[in-house]
């Protein structure tokens, strides 16, 4: 069996893209697409840069999705392989609607463009922040935030795998978490370079502005299940698709439970598709024994097919 996955916020780079739209006309139409959905020019941005403006979070989150679509789009025409599941890390999770049939490219490319400025618009810039734990196992996570939290919020934003979880809220309650985890015994504690606390509950005021923008979005039937952020599990019933990435906005990533589920239904093989390998590097760590495979660039798609 195999699940098509998608990177999410933090993987794009100034570059990505271009040898696929050099390479491939369909790539080259998914880029052209997004200009036009976005009336500004996205593609030149993926591919040039410059880095400062590819990390505004309005921009990083419909350039990574682009990205992502267009090596899926090649990945189909060239190989044709058909995946029996798909998920995203995020905003990973549109792409894998999109892949999915139940989002349309340009629907989904303008919806996390506002996604991205709903997300930074909710919090003022330096009020929120974000912090990486590893080693320590989830129940001291939990007494650290409470710890931590002194009448602000800070709490687990995502489970990424055994020991490694991504904490965010307000920026004095995540620096208090990052003492206290190393009291308690964390084998590293770092605040992250992220332009605010995604994930956690100063983000509801992005969620309800986001969910305004979805009312008008048609979600189509799904020709296969994704497994949500929000729940790790598995869902091919259209009509949830829009309130899940409501709440997915606020909500923790579940990402070890997501690959758990994956494992639990017999997948086999994963395909992570869009820049970077982050996702391929947790699964490896999770899924023992599976084939893990990339697709991000040209040399990429020339490995696959043969």
């Amino acid at each position: 069996m195999i699940a098509f996955l998608f990177p999410g916020q933090g993987s794009q780079h100034a570059g990505m893209g271009k040898d696929l739209a050099e390479n491939f006309p369909i790539a080259r139409q998914v880029f052209e697409e997004a200009n036009d959905a976005l009336s500004f020019d996205l593609a030149s941005l993926c591919y040039n840069g410059p880095e400062e403006d590819l990390k505004l979070t309005a921009n990083t989150q419909p350039a990574i999705l682009t990205t992502s679509v267009a090596a899926l789009r090649v990945l189909e025409a060239e190989t044709g392989p058909v995946p029996a599941l798909a998920a995203g890390h995020s905003l990973g999770e549109y792409s894998a609607l999109v892949c999915s049939g139940a989002l349309v490219f340009a629907d989904a490319v303008r919806t996390v463009r506002q996604r991205g400025t709903f997300m930074q618009e909710a919090v003022p810039v330096g009020t929120g922040s974000m912090a990486a734990i590893l080693g320590l196992d989830l129940e001291s996570l939990d007494a650290v935030c409470l710890d931590a939290a002194q009448g602000q919020v800070v709490s687990p934003a995502n489970y990424n795998s055994d020991g490694q979880v991504v904490i965010a809220g307000h920026t004095e309650a995540v620096t208090r978490a990052i003492e206290v985890a190393k009291e308690k015994g964390a084998k590293r504690s770092m605040l992250l370079p992220v332009s605010a606390p995604f994930h956690c509950s100063l983000m509801v005021p992005a969620g309800e502005r986001l969910a305004e923008v979805l009312m008008d979005i048609t979600v189509n039937e799904m020709s296969c299940p994704v497994v949500s952020n929000v729940e790790a599990t598995s869902n091919h019933d259209a009509s949830r698709v829009c309130d899940l990435l409501v709440r997915q906005v606020s909500a923790p990533v579940r990402w070890r439970e997501i690959v758990a589920c994956m494992v639990n239904l017999g997948v086999e093989r994963y395909i992570e598709i869009g820049p970077g390998k982050v996702l391929s590097g947790l699964v490896k760590r999770m899924a023992k024994g599976s084939t893990i495979q990339n697709v991000q660039n040209v040399a990429d798609i020339s490995k696959f097919a043969g």
